[in-house]
């Protein structure tokens, strides 16, 4: 399933921000604090006896909190970007006696070419199912974004040629990465035990994007071999995929003869066979016991398992597959290997040291 999008960064923190009010207001209209009470660490709530801790508080919003954390480094590090341009345009212009503009329109805008008809032709063709009907004026459109694109490639060019003429040093630092506890107790483990870096997947057998990220996790276990471990653990979404959840328990039951990974890969190489038939010819396909596992797949006997791993999803925030924890850190959707690299080798710089 394919991931669910989350509110923008803004929606977030303004929605935060009213909640924080609202609850403040809440706490005066109520009475207020008891005096003298303290706040117990690690504590977010406590009803009579039992305690909400402020690690079940944020496992539950696990995905949300990674989102915003990610997204407001992305903001800090564009605006660093805009005002590092914006201080040497300005150096340049002042030591050439002319103003930004003036020295923009001689080293960006003038070397930008219109736009040819074929140009406009050719992106009007490419795009044509989400632009409406060819006229005139949709040309001219055309034509002016094409130019500012150009336009905004050359400025990004030169301003990259005047930082190579200057000492520019970045400070701004990389947010330590949101984590959270992940169970992998009685989940099925490909790597060695002790490795420095932890890949759970939560996956669905029956769901296309989690098909399609197996190659690139393979991929990541051979050009990490012994440094990754990949744990695999249940999040079959029956509402979407109804055969999904006696997939999980057929893997299941063929990890109970030592095949789960082979398992794992005939039911994402041929998804579209998903009844008891195949799942029962694909055990065949793997010589295995087929009386054993006919019992344990008609039995019902893994269900409990799968919900068990569905249950952990759940109170993780998990919301659609695959999803991964990388030692921890949260990824959401089939990424590309790039994604994947850059998280791994972030956790394994220390063990480089």
């Amino acid at each position: 399933m394919k991931p669910e999008l989350k509110p923008r960064l803004q929606t977030v923190i303004i929605g935060a921000g009213l909640l924080a009010i609202g609850l403040l207001v809440g706490r005066f209209a109520l009475g207020g604090e008891a005096p003298g009470r303290k706040q117990e660490p690690g504590v977010a709530a406590r009803i009579d006896d039992q305690v909400i801790s402020m690690q079940e508080l944020e496992q539950g919003l696990a995905s949300q909190l990674a989102k915003i954390q990610e997204q407001r480094h992305q903001l800090m590090e564009s605006k660093l970007e805009e005002l590092i341009a914006g201080r040497l345009l300005a150096r340049e212009a002042k030591r050439r006696g002319i103003s930004v503009e003036e020295l923009l329109k001689a080293e960006v805008v003038s070397k930008v070419p219109e736009a040819t008809e074929a140009d406009v032709t050719a992106f009007i063709t490419q795009n044509k199912g989400r632009l409406q009907a060819e006229t005139a004026e949709l040309r001219l459109k055309v034509r002016e974004h094409l130019r500012e694109q150009k336009v905004a490639q050359q400025r990004s060019a030169y301003v990259a040629s005047l930082e190579r003429s200057a000492k520019v040093e970045r400070f701004l630092e990389e947010p330590e990465p949101h984590r959270v506890t992940v169970k992998v107790e009685g989940a099925f483990v490909k790597g060695p035990k002790d490795a420095p870096v932890t890949i759970v997947e939560f996956s669905d057998f029956q769901c296309p994007y989690c098909r399609t990220v197996v190659a690139t996790v393979k991929d990541v276990m051979r050009q990490y071999s012994g440094r990754v471990k990949w744990v695999y653990r249940d999040f079959p979404i029956a509402g979407l995929h109804p055969q999904a959840p006696k997939a999980a328990e057929a893997a299941r039951c063929a990890g109970e003869q030592g095949k789960f990974w082979e398992y794992h890969d005939l039911l994402f190489d041929d998804q579209a066979q998903a009844t008891t038939a195949d799942f029962k010819r694909f055990a065949d396909q793997l010589k295995l016991d087929q009386k054993s596992f006919a019992q344990c797949l008609d039995s019902g006997k893994q269900q409990p398992a799968v919900q068990s791993d569905v249950e952990e999803g759940a109170r993780l925030g998990i919301t659609g597959t695959p999803s991964f924890f990388i030692n921890g850190r949260l990824l959401v959707g089939a990424q590309p290997l790039d994604t994947f690299r850059k998280v791994i080798d972030s956790e394994l710089r220390p063990h480089s040291k």
